[in-house]
């Protein structure tokens, strides 16, 4: 998701998020963040935000956090997700994604911010050349769409010497939607690589069912709406179940975000999700374990 935050995770990094919350940012500037005023005159706009991004670039203010996703079946962390967040430069507090993500798309930094969350997560995975971890990063709409970041992402691996295996690439609907084309080629490039690829935030759009059937993935991520409420809506069990039954047969695996309760997890478990992030699991932690 370009990034996140949420209720149930906290602010999710241009490479990954824990669990979005409604109103996130993902690829694109949303509703929530237009009536909140990110975008307005008094905010996404405002040079001052352009400036301020800059200078974290280059001072490296922004922080990764990560947070794990566990299997269902026998509850080991099978990855985590980077989670991005941006030290405030007078008391060193975090700010949530939702408050800088609108602003570097605006000002066309977000590119700049994913190579350097991918170049992080691969240095990081390469300082330890044995360890099993894996991390997933979130990549943008426009990094999607980015011609050279197949080469780029390509490169930092060899770089750091990190097997393509330990590097999960999520992408959004929002980020598929925007250039089907360009999605299905990034998709099956990052696949090639020997990378693992997620569709994150499934069932947020309604062209979620078309982006299923033509992209190439490894991993569905199942959106926070339809889990959020599962011990009590029949509907969103109905979904949930049904879904895990076409992605499984499809070759692929589910993914289940904002899962908050021991409820959730029995019910998600019996209808066949593989695997499960949010606080019930695992809250996001800032450092990684060198296996799992």
């Amino acid at each position: 998701m370009l990034s996140s935050t949420t209720t149930d995770a906290t602010p999710r990094l241009f490479l990954g998020r824990p669990q979005a919350a409604p109103g996130s940012v993902r690829g694109l500037v949303d509703a929530r963040a237009l009536s909140e005023g990110f975008c307005s005159p008094a905010g996404l706009h405002r040079r001052p935000w352009l400036e301020r991004l800059r200078r974290a670039l280059d001072s490296g203010l922004f922080v990764l956090h990560f947070q794990p996703i566990v299997a269902l079946s026998d509850r080991r962390i099978s990855h985590h997700e980077a989670l991005l967040r941006l030290a405030d430069e007078a008391d060193g507090s975090l700010v949530a994604p939702g408050r800088f993500l609108p602003a570097a798309e605006r000002y066309g930094l977000i590119r700049d911010i994913d190579r350097m969350v991918i170049d992080q997560v691969a240095a990081l995975l390469g300082s330890e050349p044995d360890g099993e971890a894996r991390v997933a990063v979130n990549v943008s709409a426009l990094s999607v769409t980015d011609r050279t970041m197949l080469s780029y992402l390509e490169r930092r691996l060899g770089w750091h010497g990190v097997d393509p295996s330990r590097l999960v690439i999520e992408i959004t609907e929002t980020a598929a939607i925007s250039d089907m084309n360009s999605a299905r080629d990034f998709c099956s490039g990052v696949l090639s690589l020997g990378c693992d690829l997620a569709l994150d935030d499934f069932g947020a759009g309604f062209g979620s069912f078309q982006y299923l059937r033509h992209l190439p993935y490894s991993y569905l991520k199942i959106d926070g709406d339809f889990i959020r409420r599962l011990p009590v809506s029949r509907t969103d069990q109905l979904l949930v179940r049904a879904l895990a039954g076409v992605v499984r047969g499809m070759g692929g695996e589910t993914i289940a975000e904002f899962v908050g309760d021991e409820t959730t997890i029995g019910m998600l478990r019996s209808y066949g999700v593989d695997y499960a992030q949010g606080f019930a699991v695992g809250h996001p932690q800032p450092t990684l374990p060198a296996t799992v």
